[in-house]
């Protein structure tokens, strides 16, 4: 399998998965640093909107007031109805 087919740039996820409205939304907050990402226990804060997610990956952002936590659990293939949405992510339990 390929790396492009593994990994999906953290905006067009975080769009997908119907956090923001649109993808400059999503690429504008991940630019201004309020995305964290922990990949093999290394934590990162998210500078650039180009930068890989992967399933597995645990994100952690503040929007609209609360933090939200969550595991990356599908890549998603098309920003679809908010039940497909949820899919592409699990809540952490602490969250």
């Amino acid at each position: 399998m390929s790396e492009a087919a593994e990994s999906c740039r953290v905006d067009v996820w975080l769009w997908r998965a119907r956090f923001f409205k649109t993808r400059s939304m999503a690429a504008r907050f991940v630019e201004d640093g309020r995305v964290r990402m922990t990949r093999s226990g290394q934590e990162t804060r998210l500078d650039k909107p180009s930068r890989a997610v992967r399933i597995g990956d645990v994100l952690v952002f503040a929007i609209g007031g609360r933090l939200t936590a969550l595991t990356v659990s599908a890549l998603g293939i098309r920003r679809g109805p908010p039940a497909e949405a949820r899919t592409l992510y699990r809540p952490l339990e602490n969250s």
